[in-house]
């Protein structure tokens, strides 16, 4: 248990039943906020939508989202416990009137007044009110309590910190960002599951592409018939087996007939080997990497982790495609200038330490003109480049350290590992494309769902968008 230590503020006192009189009041001041909404709703299990709903309520008896009727009675019960009588007080009964609504931005003023003193059952009553800031009244009602006998002085506990995160937000909002770009042309490689079918056919609902459906025939169409899903105005290209909708789907490009291509159900080497091919391949100047864009609950924008799926051991040059390939995805993303972290386990150089060497060359390639679009600084551990704290704990003066668009991996395992536990310990959500190819290619993983391959359809759509317009 943590406790706050200091001032008188940082304690919490009671009045024990012969210290209080008739006429006694305590106060408590609040204005509702979204989070206190959506932590209520958590914590009762209340998703009444016209709470929670923001387009149910505007249409309902008030207009707007309202306050759950206990977070008043809540509140109320904070001053019983906490002020008045405060440490001690056992809860008998509580009634309570609710007179009008309370929505976002309200103040609330909630207060309690003695009644009643009960000399023999040591009980109190008291009136119980909230008022919101034109003073009218929300809630009124009568509370019966046992208060204490003995004196009680506490210091006040600090509760922990609690982060709400809507899973998808960013992804939401990029798929907003999208409603006025035209669908992109996607051959879809073998989209013989449940999962990467749907992922393809709710990415052409959302009117992100227009797919091409490359696989065998009788497999696609059983699997659709499965599900539900209707093929009704989708092109399907019949292919024997994975390796050659592969080959097929390349080809498309090459004729230019898709814009893109999107991973289904076959390994990433598979697919790879059709697009690396050195004649009938999509290989460019620029070497291709992948892109990892997560939405993570406890960082304060998305983040971008490269590479952690094609280059397993990358040289500097290699490495410095792969933050241009990463500096160019974020500027599709309309981020101007994206902070780009080169990470190791340190952050100084060290020669016996080739990831921190190549941090600073590519540091110095930027300043040079090689690099260009992003701000670079490395080597930076991952603590110092996600966290503000951590920088200044070692007094690292850099514009990226804490605020990092892009972390650059020294190597695929690290990447991968890194991506992976934030998908897993940290709940993040993930999308993933690869980029240096002539077009991009949506990759994702097996155990990604809808909304992750909807996510990697919006980022390759937003490529392809911003490449047209910078070759115009």
């Amino acid at each position: 248990m943590y406790y706050k230590i200091g001032n008188s503020m940082e304690y919490i006192e009671n009045k024990t039943f012969d210290e209080i009189e008739i006429g006694d009041t305590a106060e408590l001041n609040r204005v509702l906020k979204p989070q206190d909404i959506e932590l209520f709703a958590v914590m009762s299990g209340d998703v009444n939508p016209a709470h929670v709903d923001l387009e149910y309520a505007k249409d309902d008896i008030f207009h707007k989202v309202i306050a759950h009727g206990m977070w008043g009675g809540a509140l109320i019960s904070a001053v019983l416990g906490t002020q008045l009588p405060g440490p001690g007080t056992i809860y008998l009964n509580q009634s309570l009137s609710f007179r009008r609504p309370l929505g976002l931005g309200d103040k609330v003023l909630v207060r309690v007044t003695v009644k009643e003193k009960i000399t023999d059952k040591k009980q109190v009553l008291l009136e119980c009110e909230c008022l919101n800031q034109d003073g009218e009244c929300i809630i009124t009602g009568e509370a019966r309590v046992i208060a204490p006998n003995e004196k009680v002085r506490r210091p006040r506990v600090i509760l922990p910190e609690v982060h709400l995160h809507e899973h998808g937000a960013h992804y939401e909002k990029l798929l907003e960002s999208t409603k006025d770009i035209s669908p992109i042309r996607v051959a879809v490689v073998h989209p013989c599951d449940e999962i990467s079918l749907r992922g393809a056919i709710e990415a052409k609902r959302q009117g992100v592409i227009e797919p091409i459906l490359i696989g065998p025939k009788d497999k696609i169409t059983a699997v659709a018939s499965q599900v539900g899903c209707s093929l009704t105005d989708i092109r399907l290209i019949d292919a024997p087996h994975s390796h050659a909708a592969a080959d097929i789907a390349v080809e498309e490009v090459r004729k230019n007939n898709v814009d893109a291509i999107m991973k289904g159900k076959l390994h990433t080497d598979e697919l790879m080997e059709s697009v690396l091919h050195k004649t009938k391949g999509l290989r460019t100047e620029r070497r291709m990497s992948h892109i990892f864009a997560l939405d993570v609950p406890t960082y304060h924008k998305p983040l971008f982790i490269t590479d952690a799926a094609i280059n397993i051991a990358p040289d500097l040059n290699i490495k410095r495609d792969i933050v241009q390939n990463a500096i160019d995805l974020l500027h599709s993303l309309a981020i101007t200038t994206p902070k780009v972290a080169i990470l190791s386990s340190v952050e100084t150089v060290n020669s016996k330490m080739l990831s921190t060497i190549d941090a600073s060359s590519l540091c110095k390639m930027a300043d040079r003109g090689q690099i260009t679009g992003g701000l670079l600084d490395g080597p930076l551990a991952f603590d110092n480049a996600i966290s503000k704290a951590a920088a200044a704990a070692k007094s690292l003066v850099s514009k990226v350290a804490g605020d990092a668009d892009i972390l650059i991996a020294p190597n695929l395992e690290a990447g991968n590992m890194m991506a992976k536990q934030l998908i897993y310990l940290a709940g993040a959500e993930s999308a993933g494309i690869v980029l240096g190819a002539s077009v991009p290619i949506i990759l994702t993983s097996r155990a990604d769902g809808t909304l992750s391959r909807l996510a990697s359809c919006v980022l390759a759509q937003r490529y392809v968008d911003y490449r047209k317009k910078v070759i115009l």
